[in-house]
């Protein structure tokens, strides 16, 4: 048993399932239901995976089923999932004894992505006060906006913008309200510092942190920090222009909004939908192409080593890249000045590929399992469940139990990755000593 856990990678899914069991105990309370009725199992299940894995998908309608207290744990879960369980018990060993053995550097290495082994205990002090600062920052803004212009009490708002805050920043999507932040659609002070919250916790701490360091030379960012920066601006650039345009006549969306109204739903919608799962405007009501682009943006996802998921961006474009080198028949993959690494290119190449056999097959065991149930939403619950997104056509909540416990599965893997879930199953550490005569077989 020993050895199995020597590599720290093996203990990612591990330190995912056992807060998911936990927290899956704490929501079938009965203190954590509105009408203290012990809730099923698989909807404590489903719910406890939805928030350690940051993806907000209900099978309820929250403000109405969860207790305070339910709702309460539902946030410190989100919390707890955003910041990565590793990242979390190296926090807790760093405060107490102000310094970290090199397995825990190891371990907290496995979940954040960082390269530098001795940099880690600075990161987690970077990682922890730009978390907190943010969502202090948001929660003010949507707070003292709820307390002034929506006549909430004090309490009520700071309620409010702390549950939010949280949610937006670790790309969570569970929100206080029936109809999802439908009702701040037009009101850019709640709007937007939510989706920002969502973009900067989507970046990834490296990229992030680089990026702030280096804000004056974006040339010198590493290749990493240029796909997830640039990438992002990109997709939510395009992503934007898209649904403003197909939803511009759309009565049951902007329709009827002003054209500033229309700017800011559509940008708020995009800027969420990549991976932090609020619904700005009614998802059912979209025109069906929409959903092609809403299903490609939470695909793809945010930022190596963020609160969001998805393939990653840089996985994204760096297959893009491989394309166009491929196509242009050059020998190296190379970002700006930068060559990229065969290793590199085939972990994205692997990911990529998991992860739409993952989505095919969640679409086909959906349908099977779902008697009516179209192509289009299908493909959009399970997207959005493997993405850890949240956005959901209310597919989710119509299924069967066992359908529920397949998202429950998708969003589980979908946290933990499929590379690093390979890796923890499958993990050889040995090298060979030798190699094999090479051969170029016939290719299309």
């Amino acid at each position: 048993m020993r050895r199995f856990f020597r590599h720290p990678v093996r203990l990612v899914p591990f330190a995912f399932l056992v807060p998911i069991l936990i927290g899956t105990g704490l929501l079938s309370m009965r203190a954590a239901t509105v009408d203290y009725q012990p809730a099923p199992f698989v909807t404590a299940l489903f719910t406890s995976t939805s928030a350690i894995s940051v993806t907000g998908m209900a099978i309820n309608d929250t403000p109405n089923y969860w207790s305070i207290w339910g709702l309460v744990i539902i946030t410190l879960l989100t919390q707890l999932g955003g910041l990565g369980i590793l990242t979390v018990a190296a926090l807790v060993i760093l405060l107490v004894s102000r310094q970290l053995g090199l397995r825990n550097r190891l371990l907290v290495q496995a979940e954040t992505q960082e390269f530098g082994v001795g940099d880690v205990a600075r990161l987690l002090r970077r990682i922890a006060v730009t978390v907190f600062a943010c969502e202090a920052a948001m929660a003010a803004l949507v707070a003292g906006r709820l307390w002034i212009s929506y006549d909430y009490t004090l309490g009520r708002a700071l309620w409010s913008g702390t549950f939010h805050a949280v949610q937006a920043f670790n790309n969570g999507g569970f929100a206080l309200y029936t109809d999802g932040l439908l009702a701040f659609s037009q009101d850019p002070w709640v709007a937007l510092p939510l989706a920002f919250g969502a973009i900067i916790g989507g970046l990834g701490f490296p990229a992030l942190f680089e990026a702030v360091r280096e804000w004056r030379t974006p040339v010198r960012w590493a290749v990493a920090t240029k796909l997830t920066i640039w990438g992002s601006v990109v997709l939510v650039g395009f992503g934007f222009l898209w649904l403003l345009m197909t939803e511009w006549t759309n009565p049951r969306t902007i329709g009827q909004y002003d054209m500033p109204g229309k700017v800011l739903a559509s940008f708020t919608q995009i800027a969420l939908s990549r991976t932090g799962g609020f619904e700005v405007l009614d998802i059912t009501g979209l025109r069906e192409e929409s959903y092609p682009l809403l299903v490609a943006l939470m695909f793809i996802g945010g930022g190596s080593a963020s609160t969001a998921g998805g393939i990653k961006v840089s996985t994204f474009f760096l297959l893009a890249f491989v394309i166009w080198a491929e196509l242009r028949g050059e020998p190296d993959v190379s970002v700006g000045n930068r060559r990229v690494a065969n290793a590199s290119q085939r972990q994205a190449l692997t990911v990529a590929l998991l992860s739409v056999a993952l989505v095919a097959l969640g679409t086909l065991a959906v349908i099977l399992l779902t008697q009516g149930t179209l192509f289009y939403q299908a493909l959009f619950e399970v997207t959005s469940a493997f993405s850890t997104t949240g956005l959901t056509v209310g597919l989710a909540q119509r299924m069967p139990e066992s359908g529920q416990v397949l998202l429950t599965v998708l969003m589980f893997i979908g946290r933990v990755g499929p590379l690093t879930l390979g890796s923890a199953i499958a993990l050889n550490t040995r090298r060979r000593l030798y190699r094999y005569p090479e051969e170029q077989p016939i290719v299309g």
